[in-house]
């Protein structure tokens, strides 16, 4: 999985969103960091538990410029009737992307092949499009919100103070490193 420095590719879509259907695409992405954030399917066990964590930390994202788009190969009218009916997915105010033509899952070479489901996976895209962030779990290995938000304000630093690199563990207002002979060997 070579995505990393990848550009994001084409798409269109429709989603659910605050009690409304709407179509995304490629373009609405850019200009803004971007969270996408794959899943197997709707209905299930870990899902809502990754979802919800999500949607508990999105006010905070919408202040660092973040979008959040979920991502299953459900349709966007079965986005809406989980929506509807289990109080995790309830507390979602993002976007909650179709892919049944499993178009988006194959772009980021995240669909099961022979099951058409996607794997477990988030892409942090920065607001020209580029891979920045990739973490793929296995079926059974839940993502954790708050450390997903340590990365983005991590490379939203490292976006903005070119030269400078985030340590393990860095958190936000901690020092960071600038890369140079000097420190070869010293750390």
């Amino acid at each position: 999985m070579a995505l990393i420095g990848s550009t994001l590719k084409p798409f269109t879509t429709q989603a659910y969103r605050q009690g409304k259907f709407v179509s995304v695409s490629d373009t609405d992405v850019l200009g803004k960091w971007a969270v996408f954030f794959f899943y197997p399917a709707d209905f299930t066990f870990v899902c809502p538990t990754e979802l919800e964590d999500l949607a508990d930390v999105y006010p905070t994202l919408q202040k660092m410029g973040v979008e959040v788009y979920s991502v299953s190969t459900d349709t966007h009218f079965s986005h809406k009737a989980w929506h509807d009916s289990s109080p995790a997915i309830g507390k979602i105010n993002y976007f909650m992307l179709g892919d049944q033509n499993h178009a988006i899952s194959t772009n980021f070479q995240i669909l099961r092949e022979g099951q058409g489901l996607a794997d477990r996976g988030t892409f942090v895209i920065d607001p020209e499009g580029v891979i920045q962030l990739i973490e793929v779990t296995s079926e059974g290995v839940g993502r954790n919100a708050a450390e997903l938000l340590r990365k983005i304000k991590a490379a939203q630093y490292i976006a903005a103070h070119p030269g400078e690199v985030c340590p393990a563990k860095w958190e936000e207002g901690e020092e960071t490193l600038a890369p140079s002979l000097d420190l070869v060997g010293k750390i």
